[in-house]
């Protein structure tokens, strides 16, 4: 269990400063003590001048020597190298303020996504954990100059809000990490699409849960994360390193057509596309490829309700909510699914059938 309130001295005295004072009390130069340890006077020179440590072989010589004991020799030297690399990090909390600061960071307090912090420098560590990076220039590296592009294979450098949006990505990246599944099956994922659009049509109040074991199955990884402050994306696909694919959703409107559509969208990127893709819905990024994210909708369209569809159903001189149902029915799609279609292309009222579009509840 870690200690609470552990006090860290700002610094260390150089272990050199009290073989020194040992050696003068000694009487002993250098020399003399580099002859009877047994090691160079330079090393013995650049240690009482602080520019070299004592090793664990040194500190037994300098016993004999000195009669101090080889663990104060140790511990002095850890306590030293621990008080510079408190430092050091110091510097690298001081420096990340800024970059800190273009976060959301009350945001990510308050669901819980980094731990409460009082000082900045305490909020840029948190945020530093969060990423799983150990300064803000390896945060840049990663999502702004691809230094590690087989994992992240697009650059957020010119995007808009680009740090919201990595907090959402990489969110989603944590709830992925805590899910098991198995090798993806591709063939198993088609055939789970029917399964899906029947979960679609009936839309219960567990429906994530369902959808997520449902994909699951078939290997892959479906995550909820609500959306961040100006971080206006409402679904992403990207593959993971051990090669199962994420689907990460945000429910961004809060509606059950959007959502469903969004999902098949996403569905559509993983069956149709590359493995070395990675999609973000909504949003503008570098490497953003119109035509996939067209063959993604048109693959929505077509599990959600098709143009086929929509075209037998437009044959109805009047379209009201019976109407709407019965095509549903027909369908085997959810009624919500036509009417925001429709409502999209102005061709129903907007109040026309809105019991059907049903706000999200879903569970983090």
């Amino acid at each position: 269990m870690e200690k609470k309130n552990q006090y860290f001295p700002q610094s260390h005295p150089h272990p050199g400063e009290t073989l020194a004072e040992k050696l003068e009390e000694l009487n002993m130069g250098p020399k003399e003590f580099a002859i009877r340890t047994g090691k160079p006077e330079k090393t013995i020179i650049a240690i009482l001048n602080g520019n070299s440590a004592i090793t664990a072989d040194m500190a037994i010589q300098f016993e004999n020597v000195t009669k101090i004991p080889a663990h104060f020799w140790m511990n002095h030297q850890r306590n030293y190298d621990e008080s510079i690399a408190r430092e050091k990090r110091k510097i690298i909390l001081d420096d990340a303020v800024n970059w800190m600061k273009r976060f959301p960071i009350s945001e990510l307090i308050k669901k819980g996504w980094i731990e409460k912090a009082k000082t900045n420098e305490e909020k840029a560590a948190a945020l530093l954990t969060f990423f799983g990076f150990s300064s803000h220039t390896a945060w840049e590296n990663y999502y702004f100059n691809q230094q590690l592009k087989v994992v992240f294979r697009i650059s957020l450098a010119c995007t808009k809000e680009s740090h919201a949006l990595s907090a959402w990505l990489r969110r989603g990246e944590i709830q992925a990490a805590d899910l098991k599944t198995n090798v993806f099956d591709e063939k198993k994922f088609k055939s789970s699409l029917s399964g899906i659009k029947a979960l679609m049509s009936k839309h219960p109040d567990d429906f994530f849960k369902k959808l997520q074991i449902i994909c699951l199955g078939a290997g892959v990884k479906l995550v909820y994360t609500p959306c961040l402050p100006k971080a206006p994306i409402s679904g992403s696909t990207r593959w993971l390193n051990d090669g199962i694919p994420l689907i990460q959703m945000s429910g961004r409107y809060n509606r059950n057509d959007s959502f469903w559509f969004t999902f098949y969208h996403e569905a559509g990127h993983i069956l149709l596309h590359g493995t070395k893709d990675i999609f973000l819905e909504d949003i503008d990024y570098s490497d953003k490829n119109l035509e996939k994210e067209k063959e993604a909708d048109d693959f929505a369209v077509k599990w959600t309700f098709s143009q086929e569809q929509e075209a037998e159903l437009l044959q109805n001189p009047i379209i009201d909510e019976k109407v709407i149902v019965k095509y549903a029915n027909k369908f085997k799609t959810h009624p919500a699914m036509i009417i925001g279609r429709l409502q999209k292309k102005y061709l129903i009222p907007y109040f026309v059938g809105r019991r059907f579009i049903i706000p999200l509840q879903i569970r983090e």
